[in-house]
């Protein structure tokens, strides 16, 4: 017979211990300040969806979702991301409201792992979504604030890598006919595999002129000097519409003074495909994965009834406790009264006195012989012990 998994937890699945907690709740609090001065309104979703709206509308894979069933026999997903549920939000409860709505939430979510994964099954986000606005300005808007957040946090450097979703696809749509190479080219550069990339650009058929623009596109990372470079490689196509608009948004951002923070990167590609244009990351010193994703989803909301553009983002609160050196401030000291059962009314009175007064305050009931000692080996305990006779101290 096994033996019972008392101190087991599900795969994935994990505790957040008192302090830690502390540290998160004070990050979310800080963010939510920073969202909120920009006009956006926090909104809570349903921990179950049902996987026929939102699971299906979902960029998660479907076997990276938690599925159940309930009592009627529907099958229901723990949420696998935010913007799909409020995305049916905006297009039922909100359907009268008129665009562009300005969203934010601070959630749990919820995404299976593989046993070797390593990874957590269930995180925390912070992420805004602004639905309803299609222009530069308000990609720009999105990007501006998640730089604004990670100051709130204190992270820093910040870098946010922007690149468009059309200019890859429009470019390689241009030199290579063959879907499946095709796809290897962009395989390669979402998994950062130069050497293959290079490889694949010096065998594949092609013209001399076309081999050097695939080259060309590996340098495509920098600042502003890389929209002329990104210009120059392109047709009247697609990518040459992506490379406009990524010229439009940069002097949005201009506008807001966060170019320093701003690393062009024409060659990102993003995991999910609902993006359809403005893809953006955002990373700091010393973490390699990024602690904000986000973008533009243009055709998100048609799967519920309610066309609309979109663009927000999310930040990852597991990633940002790694490398924020937020401080929670000075730390109180913990006043403990101790008492006898005859000095109860007398340690309760001054326990609420001292709270009011913005103290923190525990009160304990001495056992026979029991002193503070224990508490007092804690440390930043301050120990008050009534074991007099009642009125005395």
């Amino acid at each position: 017979m096994s033996k019972p998994l008392v101190f087991e937890k599900p795969l994935g699945m994990r505790d957040i211990l008192p302090e830690s907690l502390a540290k998160q709740r004070h990050l979310e609090a800080a963010l939510k300040h920073c969202i909120e001065r920009w006009g956006y309104e926090e909104i809570a979703t349903p921990s179950l969806e049902y996987y026929d709206t939102v699971g299906l509308a979902s960029a998660t894979l479907a076997d990276r979702m938690f599925k159940l069933l309930d009592k009627q026999g529907h099958t229901v997903v723990l949420r696998p991301d935010m913007t799909t549920p409020i995305a049916r939000v905006v297009s039922s409860l909100y359907k009268d409201v008129p665009l562009p709505i300005r969203l934010f939430y601070q959630a749990n979510v919820f995404r299976a792992q593989e046993k070797e994964a390593g990874r957590n099954a269930e995180f925390f986000q912070t992420g805004v979504e602004l639905i309803g606005d299609a222009s530069v300005d308000a990609d720009a808007e999105a990007i501006a604030i998640a730089i604004y957040c990670l100051q709130a946090a204190n992270v820093s450097p910040i870098k946010i890598a922007i690149g468009h979703v059309d200019f890859l696809d429009g470019l390689l749509d241009e030199i290579i006919t063959d879907p499946i190479i095709h796809e290897k080219f962009r395989r390669f550069l979402h998994d950062n595999d130069y050497v293959s990339y290079r490889h694949l650009a010096d065998t594949v058929e092609i013209g001399d002129q076309d081999r050097k623009r695939l080259h060309a596109i590996l340098n495509l990372r920098g600042g502003k000097a890389k929209i002329a470079e990104a210009r120059e490689l392109t047709i009247n196509g697609k990518a040459r519409k992506a490379v406009q608009t990524i010229e439009s948004l940069w002097q949005a951002l201009e506008a807001y003074g966060v170019t320093e923070h701003v690393l062009l990167d024409f060659n990102l590609i993003s995991n999910l495909n609902y993006y359809t244009g403005v893809v953006f990351e955002g990373y700091a010193a010393d973490l390699g994965s990024p602690l904000v994703t986000g973008g533009r989803y243009d055709k998100l909301l048609d799967q519920f009834g309610r066309p609309a553009p979109a663009t927000g983002f999310a930040i990852k609160m597991d990633r940002l406790m790694q490398v924020t050196s937020f401080e929670q401030g000075v730390e109180k000291k913990t006043t403990v009264i101790g008492y006898a059962a005859a000095n109860r009314e007398q340690a309760v009175t001054m326990a609420q006195q001292l709270r009011k007064e913005g103290k923190v305050v525990i009160t304990h009931l001495l056992a026979d012989g029991e002193t503070l000692a224990a508490f007092a080996q804690r440390g930043n305990c301050e120990t008050i012990c009534l074991v007099a006779q009642e009125g005395n101290s």
